[in-house]
């Protein structure tokens, strides 16, 4: 039987199955996002390649199944994809195929049944191994990008922490967990690369390089949150006040922030039928504020629902409300909140949490830029309510 043909004709079929598939598969969190032509990729190339394989006649074309993966590998790196995800794309394009191609092979003969299977199964290891070859060749390359913005930021860092040496023990200690992670996780990928070079590409090795990233985001991060407050501090953020919409821009900040809620299965509703058609502010500057209170909302509430409130409260003034049903804070920890690197809570799950401790610092500087006033209603256990009072319009 030729299953070449059987399988060229069949291709368009497969590869929109196996896209529904994988977008559908809820241990492939990386796909929500992508649209179809980017979770297609490359799988053509690679079924096209295949069916030449299967035939009898035809050359095969492996070099191009070789090609096609390590293009997909290195896409998937950027995607941002985890080791995981990527072996369930496999596993899923594998059953996709041998279910487009059952029929025919209930039909063949043992011989012919046997050798399909093994070229078939001979050709998804073969891209398997060639993808995650470039996907780790990728990510590493991401380790060296982020290593080379690290030494930048390093020399403002140090400046800083010569100029606030108030907070330095503080950063010191914020700085410290991250840094722990990225030398223990280093230090173990290159002893076992040295040991054992074959296992480089292995499920451990690569989950490995994903710490390292993470807490080198951290890092990052933390570095520029930190540096935000200095520039406050310093006098050097300078508003530019323009006319704004502001259903618009909280409708853009909420599809942003609305995937956080949406993996947490966390309810994020907003209600603006009172905000005004328009105020006088600096937009990026609220944008950051909605960002930092939403992410903060979302980031310590487990169940329930995240609230986003918005209405004119006079003839001067509007507010916004981020209302969430998290873990609360203690009346006690309620007037240091807008400090940095202060965290209030206890819960374990929430202290392993990626925050740094200073998005509701940044917060309260940046809402006293905008000339407004910021309050906190909160009870452990019930959640808390982040009032944002501004003017229509502020002065220059």
């Amino acid at each position: 039987m030729d299953f070449s043909q059987t399988l060229s004709n069949k291709i368009d079929a497969i590869v929109d199955k196996w896209v529904e598939a994988v977008c559908q598969d809820e241990q492939i969190e990386a796909t929500k996002e992508l649209t179809f032509k980017v979770v297609r990729d490359s799988l053509p190339k690679v079924l096209k390649a295949l069916a030449t394989v299967l035939s009898e006649s035809e050359k095969s074309d492996l070099q191009t199944v070789v090609d096609a993966s390590l293009e997909h590998g290195l896409l998937r790196a950027e995607q941002g994809f985890e080791p995981a995800e990527i072996a369930r794309e496999y596993r899923l394009l594998r059953m996709v195929i041998f279910s487009f191609l059952e029929d025919d092979l209930l039909k063949a003969s043992p011989v012919e049944l046997l050798r399909a299977v093994r070229l078939i199964d001979m050709i998804i290891d073969e891209a398997i191994a060639r993808c995650f070859n470039s996907y780790t060749h990728g990510r590493l390359q991401e380790l060296e990008q982020l290593q080379s913005q690290l030494r930048l930021t390093n020399q403002e860092l140090t400046r800083l922490v010569r100029a606030s040496k108030d907070s330095m023990s503080q950063l010191a200690h914020e700085l410290k967990t991250p840094l722990t992670s990225i030398i223990g996780y280093t230090d173990l990928f290159l002893r076992q690369h040295r040991q054992k070079p074959e296992l480089k590409d292995t499920y451990p090795n690569l989950e490995s390089i994903e710490r390292v990233m993470k807490s080198g985001r951290l890092i990052l991060r933390l570095i520029n949150d930190t540096l935000e407050i200095s520039r406050y501090d310093a006098g050097h953020l300078v508003l530019q006040p323009t006319p704004t919409d502001v259903r618009q821009l909280i409708n853009s900040v909420v599809e942003i922030i609305e995937p956080l809620a949406r993996n947490k299965e966390l309810d994020l509703v907003t209600d603006c039928d009172r905000a005004p058609n328009q105020v006088t502010t600096d937009p990026l500057r609220l944008q950051q504020i909605l960002t930092n209170l939403l992410s903060n909302a979302i980031r310590y509430t487990e169940l329930g629902t995240v609230r986003l409130e918005c209405w004119q409260e006079s003839e001067k003034n509007w507010a916004i409300s981020v209302i969430d049903t998290g873990i609360g804070i203690a009346a006690d920890a309620q007037t240091q909140i807008f400090q940095p690197y202060f965290r209030a809570e206890t819960d374990k799950q929430v202290q392993a949490s990626d925050g740094t401790g200073l998005g509701l610092a940044i917060v309260h500087r940046l809402v006293q830029l905008l000339q407004g006033d910021i309050k906190l209603v909160s009870q452990p256990g019930k959640g808390s309510t982040f009032t944002v009072i501004l003017p229509l319009v502020i002065s220059h």
